[in-house]
């Protein structure tokens, strides 16, 4: 076998995997968090835990002496319709695991990364491989279980709500790569910014307003705070030395690990069709992601024995007579 190239032992590409799979910890503490705050409404939930990560955020970028107007106004239409779509994925994953299983919802969050890539593919014009195309099938087949699974079960809105923050997640995952040349952070801040406000504003119309018990509203600001500021900083922290497709398979340590948190602390237990569709599902995601990495080596191998062998572009061409 031949051995794996030496840079993905570099300790700035360790160091990276090492942030990925914090990051995944913290956010697979997301379903514990909600399924412990008992006695507040979807709504209430969702306003304290966007006010903790807004305030997160807020401190962040004071502590980094960047202007927060400044930075928010330069990310421009791409920055609100990224942030747009990151509210819709806060709200769905809520709702989603409050009138469904943490399995089901983490299970359908998790293909927010092949919707980002048929996003891509429509509005980027970003090209999609065959093997991306089966990948997607696979996904379809584990959502269209999971999804029937709901119908019949009468937890139908929660598996929506779940579908929907996975492609919300997928057009904040497109609008951050459109906008690669600007620092798209701040687009965090605008959906914590917009999940609030469309909160309070429920609340209040549904009659219930913002009075909560105060364990559950220090519940909802520790969910903002860690598993929103910790762990998406800690995962775009380690992003930024991983390559794509092996970033796709650690993420799924969240997806693994939550389930097993809510099965321990409140004996959960994922049903058949569940576990069939998240099966298909991660298969999909991660055959998908390993089929990118070995590309990912191929393309090193050859560009090391190109190196190796001096056959490089100019060896391989060859010499003009004069």
């Amino acid at each position: 076998m031949e051995a794996s190239p030496a840079s993905d032992f570099e300790p700035g590409r360790i160091a990276g995997r090492l942030w990925v799979l914090a990051g995944g910890l913290c956010m697979s503490l997301g379903g514990p968090i909600i399924r412990l705050a008992d006695d507040v409404t979807e709504w209430q939930f969702l306003f304290y835990r966007s006010l903790g990560a807004a305030l997160l955020l807020v401190l962040y970028f004071l502590c980094s002496g960047r202007p927060i107007l400044a930075l928010v106004r330069r990310t421009g239409v791409t920055g609100a319709v990224s942030g747009l779509c990151l509210a819709v994925t806060f709200t769905g994953y809520v709702w989603g695991v409050m009138h469904s299983t943490v399995a089901n919802a983490l299970f359908l969050l998790s293909a927010a990364p092949l919707f980002a890539a048929l996003l891509g593919w429509v509005v980027l014009r970003e090209p999609v491989s065959r093997s991306m195309w089966l990948a997607m099938s696979g996904v379809v087949v584990g959502v269209v279980i999971m999804i029937g699974e709901g119908i019949a079960e009468a937890d139908l809105l929660g598996d929506l709500a779940a579908l929907a923050a996975a492609i919300g997640f997928a057009g904040f995952s497109v609008g951050i790569r459109r906008g690669r040349r600007t620092d798209m952070s701040p687009a965090i801040l605008i959906a914590a910014t917009i999940t609030a406000v469309v909160s309070a504003a429920m609340a209040f119309a549904g009659g219930t307003g913002l009075a909560a018990p105060a364990p559950d509203v220090g519940l909802a600001a520790a969910y903002g705070m860690l598993v929103i500021g910790a762990g998406i900083f800690l995962f775009t922290l380690g992003s930024k030395s991983v390559p794509s497709a092996e970033l796709v398979l650690l993420s799924l340590a969240e997806v693994v690990l939550a389930p097993v948190w809510v099965w321990m602390a409140f004996g959960e237990v994922p049903s058949v069709p569940t576990l069939a569709g998240g099966v298909i599902l991660l298969g999909s995601i991660a055959g998908q992601a390993a089929t990118g990495m070995r590309r990912q080596g191929g393309r090193r191998g050859a560009r090391r024995r190109r190196g190796e062998t001096g056959l490089g572009r100019e060896a391989v061409q060859p010499k003009r007579e004069r």
